[in-house]
């Protein structure tokens, strides 16, 4: 017995010493802050839509460096993870889409979980769910109509809380679950566990999947992807999956400011979908 468990402390021990140490590689992107600035190319600032005015319910939008008035771009729409140690749980500390597009040829919004009765954003889950479904519908209809955002080629993405969300907002009904061309889900997956909201369980996960169809999702998890893995081959043994296990314990979406393997696999991805040209 004491052989069997001197030897799974050494199997733990290379296992950690085979994680990658995040914070040793070097940024070579920093994710802009959100001013209060008008839309601008290369700016991320603070959108409020109409109805919202005088609250602190609010998005944050950024137009690519080579923006131009007339054009037409791929659009990636944000949800941040929840409050916690590290994480203040709001759309300003979002960064996948920046990560994945490097600031150019994509729109990136950062979207929020609407708490329509204190009038904010929440910080922790969903606010109210049915207001948080509509001001992203809201939200993508105007991007596309005012910006030159591609109705076709919307994307839905997001970390922790903000990955669960890509299903648990973006497939809550056939409409919304309309808009998208592709999901990007990095570190937790709608059914996989039960949390402390409403219809978290598997049976009600498996009535959103069923919108999905045959579209695609790209799902990362920090050190395993297994979990998540083994439960689409039950619920959706015949989706679009591809599944992306990242070298690393953090719990975190900086990774993609980074310039590691896994990035690069996440933007051949999105370059492969959304059939975007010329882009690194």
């Amino acid at each position: 017995m004491n052989r069997i468990i001197t030897l799974l402390v050494i199997l733990a021990s290379i296992q950690c010493l085979s994680a990658m140490d995040l914070e040793k590689v070097v940024k070579d992107l920093t994710t802009p802050p959100v001013t209060r600035e008008a839309p601008a190319p290369g700016k991320r600032v603070r959108m409020v839509l109409p109805g919202y005015e005088g609250t602190d319910v609010y998005h944050a939008l950024y137009l690519p460096l080579d923006w131009k008035k007339g054009g037409k771009y791929p659009v990636i729409i944000e949800y941040a993870g929840n409050k916690w140690e590290t994480s203040p749980g709001t759309v300003d500390e979002s960064n996948l889409g920046y990560g994945i597009s490097g600031g150019n040829g994509v729109i990136w919004i950062c979207m929020p979980f609407v708490d329509k009765k204190n009038r904010k954003n929440a910080v922790t889950w969903w606010g109210d769910v049915e207001a948080t479904v509509d001001y992203c519908r809201q939200t993508v209809r105007q991007v596309c109509a005012e910006y030159g955002g591609d109705s076709s080629n919307v994307f839905i993405a997001g970390f922790s809380r903000g990955s669960i969300a890509c299903n648990y907002i973006g497939l809550h009904d056939d409409d919304i679950a309309g808009l998208w061309r592709g999901f990007i889900c990095h570190s937790h997956y709608d059914g996989v566990r039960a949390w402390e909201y409403p219809e978290s369980d598997r049976k009600a996960a498996a009535v959103r999947i069923k919108r999905l169809k045959n579209r695609p999702q790209f799902i990362s998890h920090e050190r395993s992807i297994a979990e998540t893995r083994e439960y689409l081959e039950k619920a959706l043994p015949e989706g679009n999956f591809t599944f992306q296990a990242l070298p690393f314990t953090d719990h975190t979406d900086t990774w993609v400011l980074r310039d590691i393997p896994e990035r690069k696999a996440i933007r051949d991805w999105f370059k492969k979908v959304s059939k975007v040209k010329g882009r690194q």
